[in-house]
C-alpha cells in the first residue's frame, strides 16, 4: 500500500509520498510514487500514485510515451494540454484505459487491479490546480474548503491536516504538517514506509521549488517525530475529565 498527500495553498503546493510497495509481508520493495513533468517557467505537473503497481507504472509509461510522440497534440499530451483541467482528463482517461486492459487479463483468475492518482501543477498564465483521479478516470478537485487531497492509507494522517491546514498556511508549516501526517501513518501502518519524497512548488513559478528525499534514519525527520510525540503526551497529560 502507500500514502500520498498534496496540499493546495495560497503560496503554492506541497506534495509528499512514501515509496513502499508490498505484495505480502515477505515481498516488500521500494518504488518511486512521485513523478514530475516540467518545462521550468512554462509548466510543472506532478503525479502521485497509489494502488496496483502494474496499473500505475503502465499509466505513467503511456503518459511519457504520449509526451514523446512527434504527433502529440493538446488532447494527447499533458505537456501540450491548454489547461490543468485538460491534464486531469488526459491522466484520467489513460488510467481508466490501463485499468480496463489489465482487468481483462486478470478476469480469468477472478482478480482485478486498481489505482488512484493525485495530479497537481500549473501552466504559465493559469491557476494552480490539484485533482484526485479515481480508478474509473473521473476526478475531484481540491478547493478552498478542502485544500488537501490524499490517496492510499490516508486515515491515520488525516486528523492533523483537518485541524491545521488552511489555504493561508505557509509552505514551511505545510511541509511540517504533511511530514507529521506521514509520521502518524508510518507508526500505524506497516504497509507504508521510507524513504519519502517531499516537494514544493511556489505559486506562479511553474517550476519545482524544493525537492527532498528523506531516507530512513534521517536525523531531522526523527527529531520532528520525537518532538511531536512529546507534545502529544504533554497535551494529553494536561487535559482533565
Amino acid at each position: 500500500m502507500t500514502y500520498c498527500v498534496g496540499l493546495l495553498l495560497n503560496q503554492g503546493m506541497v506534495l509528499l509520498s512514501d515509496t513502499r510497495t508490498n505484495a505480502g509481508l515477505d515481498n516488500i520493495a521500494t518504488y518511486r510514487k512521485m513523478f514530475v513533468f516540467e518545462v521550468p517557467g512554462e509548466r510543472v505537473i506532478t503525479i502521485l500514485t497509489a494502488g496496483s503497481l502494474s496499473v500505475t507504472q503502465t499509466t505513467i509509461a503511456r503518459l511519457k510515451e504520449a509526451i514523446e510522440d512527434v504527433d502529440a497534440t493538446e488532447t494527447t499530451s499533458i505537456m501540450k494540454a491548454p489547461t490543468m483541467l485538460k491534464v486531469a482528463e488526459i491522466v484520467g482517461n489513460t488510467l481508466a484505459a490501463v485499468r480496463r486492459d489489465i482487468d481483462e487479463k486478470l478476469a480469468a483468475m477472478n482478480q482485478g487491479a486498481s489505482a488512484s492518482m493525485i495530479v497537481a501543477g500549473q501552466r504559465r498564465g493559469g491557476d494552480m490546480r490539484m485533482f484526485l483521479i479515481y480508478p474509473e478516470g473521473n476526478f475531484i478537485e481540491a478547493t478552498e474548503d478542502t485544500p488537501f487531497l490524499q490517496i492510499g492509507e490516508h486515515k491515520y494522517g488525516k486528523p492533523i491536516l483537518d485541524r491545521v491546514v488552511k489555504p493561508s498556511t505557509s509552505l514551511t508549516d505545510a511541509q511540517k504538517a504533511v511530514l507529521l501526517s506521514m509520521d502518524s501513518t508510518l507508526r500505524s501502518n506497516l504497509s507504508v514506509g521510507m524513504p519519502l519524497d517531499l516537494m514544493t512548488i511556489e505559486k506562479d513559478q511553474c517550476r519545482v521549488g524544493t525537492r527532498r528525499r528523506i531516507e530512513a534514519g534521517d536525523a531531522q525527520f526523527k527529531a520532528m517525530s520525537e518532538a511531536w510525540s512529546k507534545a502529544l503526551r504533554e497535551g494529553f497529560a494536561q487535559i482533565s475529565i
